[in-house]
């Protein structure tokens, strides 16, 4: 293990996707999120047929067994890109990553719902705190709401990007249970496809014809996808999870410095707090399932020196 390349590595992951959300978000005025889901997916692509090719695993690396769980993989993963790209017409960059930072904290639930693992009181009380945080940065959408339109639409907005956040995590939990059977590449291989594909069928809805420098910046927003993926994914053969797992909500410092210089968003003091308290619900998470590991790792060493 090489915990701080692991750690860099992370962080480069996260200044890339929050780089392609911010590009996705220079766009969203004009191009509906259906069509950013197709240029970040399409265009990530050559990225992760670049990726398999120096591998090696170009031949092999995107083969499945279970072609119907990268299926409703894609259907939920794309449901959650696409909300999540939806959002950010509606919203402050800040406090769509706030609202998204809900995802880790609903793995906790739904895999004690749907993967059968054990969620104590511990966790339960992260959730908790988690979804205060939440709720505290959702209080001015809903209260406001039917004030005016703009009002409606933000209100809208953040609730898009709830049940986004929702999809991805479910997502993850499906994921996890692919893994058992399923290899990485052929995991973010076929995600990408099945998104691409799925983009499409949003076409009829109506697509935007991007200028120059709309097209420049979708396309940018695909490849820095395919890389920030990549990162992703080889960050964890360096480090535990639960070392590089902390360094997610990097984004948020990204988010605010972004959205304060780019776009002019000044976040409010309710946004910073409610975020604030959901990072440290997912740190305690974090913690708590690093603590778990190494008692389980130590029972496991007992037990084969028993043996």
């Amino acid at each position: 293990m090489q915990p701080l390349k692991g750690i860099v590595l992370k962080l480069v992951a996260v200044t890339c996707f929050i780089t392609m959300t911010s590009l996705i978000k220079a766009t969203a005025g004009h191009v509906p999120p259906g069509q950013s889901v197709f240029f970040r997916s399409f265009f990530a692509l050559p990225v992760i047929l670049g990726w398999l090719a120096v591998r090696g695993d170009l031949r092999t690396g995107w083969r499945t067994q279970r072609p119907m769980a990268h299926v409703w993989r894609g259907l939920i993963g794309t449901t959650a890109m696409g909300c999540g790209f939806a959002g950010l017409a509606f919203l402050p960059l800040p406090e769509v990553t706030a609202l998204q930072y809900a995802t880790p904290i609903l793995v906790v639930v739904f895999a004690g719902m749907f993967l059968n693992e054990k969620v104590g009181v511990f966790r339960l009380s992260a959730v908790g705190l988690g979804m205060v945080g939440v709720l505290i940065v959702l209080e001015p959408r809903v209260t406001t709401l039917g004030a005016d339109t703009v009002a409606v639409t933000e209100a809208v907005g953040a609730m898009i990007v709830i049940f986004g956040a929702t999809c991805a995590a479910l997502a993850q939990v499906h994921i996890r249970n692919m893994v058992r059977e399923e290899q990485t590449s052929a995991i973010v291989f076929w995600f990408t496809i099945t998104s691409t594909l799925l983009s499409l069928l949003t076409l009829p809805f109506g697509w935007a014809w991007p200028s120059g420098a709309e097209a420049g910046m979708l396309i940018l927003a695909g490849v820095l996808g395919g890389f920030g993926q990549i990162f992703l994914t080889s960050c964890y053969r360096f480090a535990d999870a639960s070392v590089v797992a902390p360094f997610d909500y990097a984004s948020m410092i990204f988010a605010l410095a972004i959205g304060y210089f780019i776009f002019a968003e000044v976040p409010t003091p309710q946004m910073l707090l409610g975020a604030g308290i959901v990072i440290l619900a997912g740190v305690i998470i974090i913690l708590r399932e690093r603590h778990l590991g190494l008692k389980r790792g130590k029972a496991r060493a007992a037990k084969s020196i028993e043996s």
